[in-house]
């Protein structure tokens, strides 16, 4: 099975630059270190799945050229990954009909409670606000769904208090927004070609990954490659390209992976 895989953001939650920073990093003109919150396409199976909806979801899509979204796989609710939930309603326009959104049951009632309006009655015009038809998955470690004909495994992390999804989709997975993975969640990994694994920066964080336990993470899948994400202004590209080991490298903003 044949995968495309676009990284449409690869910022934290505050995206690089951030506001009123004059660091190295935020004032740097290399574009590769212009991150915009994470999100990313999957193209496999005739479908794009696209996972979570930041606020910078237009300007991404626009960029990417992004016409078409099948399906939305939710990782959680907080803002950086859920508050560009607007956007949709191009795809709606664009589809002719609502669109599924699939997450775990906290993330869909999360969804509920600020985005009501997106679960009511479709509009005569798809322009005016979003349409969703919402999928709960099952709140267990890990649990295997079909999305049009596409076998999709979601895996539980550990965000600080809070747990998110991880997604894998053949030899693909997707981890952002991690701070502790599972005996579950490396079984359910296993075997993984590319990886894109969250790795907020340098130093110690609360709810994220920083570079050594995700590189310690790496060398236990033993990818074939491996993707940073989630990145702050701590991680300058090409710094950060040049220590990390073989077969691992920073993401950017419209990386293209094909599998």
């Amino acid at each position: 099975m044949s995968l495309k895989v676009t990284m449409l953001g690869s910022g934290g939650s505050a995206g690089v630059p951030f506001i009123g920073c004059d660091c190295k990093v935020c004032t740097s003109t290399n574009p590769k270190n212009k991150r915009t919150r994470v999100a990313i396409t999957i193209e496999v199976g005739g479908l794009t799945l696209l996972v979570d909806t930041p606020p910078d979801l237009r300007a991404q899509a626009l960029r990417q050229n992004l016409r078409k979204v099948d399906a939305v796989l939710y990782t959680h609710a907080h803002a950086d990954h859920a508050h560009g939930i607007d956007e949709l309603r191009s795809f709606n326009y664009l589809n002719g009909g609502a669109l599924p959104i699939y997450g775990d049951p906290h993330t869909i009632e999360a969804l509920k409670t600020r985005f009501s309006y997106v679960f009511q009655q479709a509009p005569q015009n798809h322009w005016y606000r979003p349409t969703l038809l919402p999928h709960v998955l099952q709140d267990m470690p890990v649990q295997r769904f079909t999305v049009g004909g596409v076998d999709i495994t979601a895996f539980k992390q550990q965000h600080g208090k809070s747990t998110t999804l991880g997604y894998r989709i053949g030899n693909f997975a997707y981890s952002t927004d991690t701070d502790h993975l599972s005996d579950e969640a490396f079984e359910a990994l296993a075997g993984v070609e590319v990886w894109i694994v969250d790795c907020l920066r340098y130093t110690p964080a609360p709810t994220h990954a920083n570079l050594e336990k995700t590189l310690s993470w790496i060398e236990r899948l033993k990818p074939k490659q491996a993707i940073l994400t989630h990145m702050s202004h701590e991680f300058d590209y090409d710094v950060l390209s040049h220590e990390l080991p073989y077969a691992v490298a920073p993401g950017y903003d419209g990386l293209e992976i094909k599998l």
